[in-house]
């Protein structure tokens, strides 16, 4: 049930569909993935770029029986950078009292201080090879929980030295993951890199690309 002051949000949807999650703290696991349109960065690996623009508005409620057409209850909302859109804290609070366990997928370049706390928050730190690393809003890891993860997109050496340095010179109060750049970072040599290092980070591979390729919808 929508709230009354609710009834009239909108949101521009790129997509929504149901896939498996590729990366994460629920990586392998069937979900519903909403895609906000809009993005105000530009990195460099970018794989959702479509997501820039296009996307049509939907009502919260359009969006909430959208989601509820398979029986799933893990929900990502992501973008291009779903905080964007103003009315995003209002989308994730509802899917969280629909009971859905809701990932939200963030750059780190806006404020996740207003997120509903139920949500887990999947923030990622924008490294030089990004092209985007100004952009970072350091002041996000103060208001991550434990269940939330930062991920480091490693596009090279100098980035996965960077992405080190973070590691051992800041606090961390959740998990931290590095994910090699599709196509452009082999994941054997990043691991070898982690285990040389003794890093306490976790490695991961973006599973849906392992199983089905760069294919949108998926």
């Amino acid at each position: 049930m929508i709230p009354e002051d609710a009834q009239d949000i909108r949101l521009r949807v790129t997509e929504i569909f149901h896939s498996i999650q590729g990366e994460g703290a629920v990586s392998g696991r069937p979900s519903a993935f909403v895609r906000l349109t809009g993005c105000p960065l530009r990195c460099g690996y970018c794989d959702t770029a479509y997501a820039f623009t296009e996307g049509e508005w939907m009502s919260l409620e359009g969006i909430l029986q959208a989601v509820a057409a398979q029986p799933i209850k893990e929900v990502c909302v992501t973008g291009g950078e779903p905080l964007a859109q103003p009315a995003c804290g209002r989308l994730l609070s509802a899917l969280c009292d629909e009971g859905y366990r809701v990932t939200l997928e963030t750059s780190g370049a806006l404020s996740v201080s207003e997120v509903d706390s139920r949500v887990l928050k999947a923030l990622d730190i924008k490294t030089p090879g990004s092209g985007e690393e100004a952009r970072n809003d350091w002041s996000n890891l103060e208001h991550l929980q434990s269940e939330d993860l930062v991920k480091f997109v490693i596009c090279s050496r100098e980035d996965y030295e960077w992405a080190r340095d973070q590691v051992r010179g800041r606090r961390w109060d959740c998990e931290v993951f590095f994910s090699p750049s599709w196509e452009q970072q082999d994941a054997g040599q990043l691991g070898e890199w982690i285990v040389a290092d003794a890093l306490p980070v976790r490695l991961q591979v973006q599973l849906h690309k392992v199983l089905w390729g760069d294919v949108r919808g998926r």
